[in-house]
């Protein structure tokens, strides 16, 4: 194995999660972390990783493969600061939610080469909770990691292959799409239903408030559904503004689903959207 350093820039649920999965997956190498400096201590004192720094330009000073797992604004930041200064031979990878803005920067940062200097994922895999506290070895296991390559496969890139080698290794499940594609799809997959309990959760406030009496009927339903409200602002803010014009699309349409409900809520249109919905729920579990 020729990577035998990595740093992970961001040490939140994702980074710390990467962390614990490539120690368990025997990883030997060193694992730098680059975050607060009080995020670093605790990081180290648990074992997370063997060293950090608070500069993001020192602490990937070295590294075969440096890990961009901020939320998707810093990520583009960090692509311009360290784009200029990490040698040729460093694979720049990042795990974010969005991947066309930032592969575009990454194009800008490295022009042609930037397929052989910059690898965007994005690991489907996370919770509704942020922080290295909630960081767990297992995160990836069974989940899709997405890979939208830039100009060519992974070959070309320093440490790409083997880098997804390793993410095989982490139990996660590769998989390519290009970027515009891959956008879409998780606006539909993962940033509509956000809205959709973040409104749920909002609406459910407004209409209720400290009234005791829904906390005590609620049931599973409303649990389930609002699990995903408490995420939290900053992190969705970036992957919203990344995103928007496909999450504005899929909003829409799903306003427009909604007013079909209310307006057939007595008619026989209604067992169509429940056939419908079954059915897709069917295939997706398949």
């Amino acid at each position: 194995m020729t990577i035998q350093r990595i740093t992970i820039a961001g040490l939140g649920l994702i980074g710390g999660s990467l962390a614990l999965a490539l120690r368990k997956a025997g990883f030997d190498g060193e694992l730098v972390g680059c975050d607060r400096a009080e995020v670093i201590a605790t990081a180290t004192e648990r074992g997370v990783i063997d060293s950090g720094n608070i500069d993001p330009v020192t602490a990937a000073q070295g590294s075969n493969v440096v890990v961009l797992a901020t939320p998707v604004g810093a990520i583009i930041d960090l692509i311009e600061r360290l784009g200029p200064v990490v040698p040729a031979s460093t694979l720049l990878t990042d795990v974010g939610s969005t991947k066309h803005e930032i592969a575009e920067r990454a194009q800008q940062v490295f022009g042609s080469a930037a397929g052989a200097r910059f690898l965007p994922s994005h690991p489907m895999a996370g919770a509704e909770h942020c922080g290295l506290e909630h960081a767990n070895a297992d995160l990836f296991r069974g989940a899709p990691w997405v890979f939208t390559l830039i100009n060519g496969q992974p070959e070309q890139a320093s440490h790409a292959a083997e880098w997804i080698s390793l993410v095989e290794k982490l139990g996660a499940i590769p998989v390519f799409f290009d970027a515009v594609r891959h956008d879409r799809l998780i606006a539909w997959s993962s940033h509509l239903p956000q809205m959709v309990s973040t409104a749920l959760a909002s609406a459910l406030e407004a209409e209720f408030g400290d009234d005791p009496a829904i906390r005590q009927i609620c049931g599973r339903g409303l649990n389930d559904m609002t699990r995903l409200a408490a995420s939290g602002y900053p992190m969705w803010r970036d992957i919203v503004a990344t995103n928007s014009n496909n999450l504005r699309d899929a909003l829409l349409k799903y306003e427009q689903q909604l007013s079909h409900l209310r307006e057939n809520l007595r008619g026989p249109a209604l067992r169509e959207e429940f056939d419908a919905a079954n059915r897709f729920r069917k295939n997706l579990k398949s």
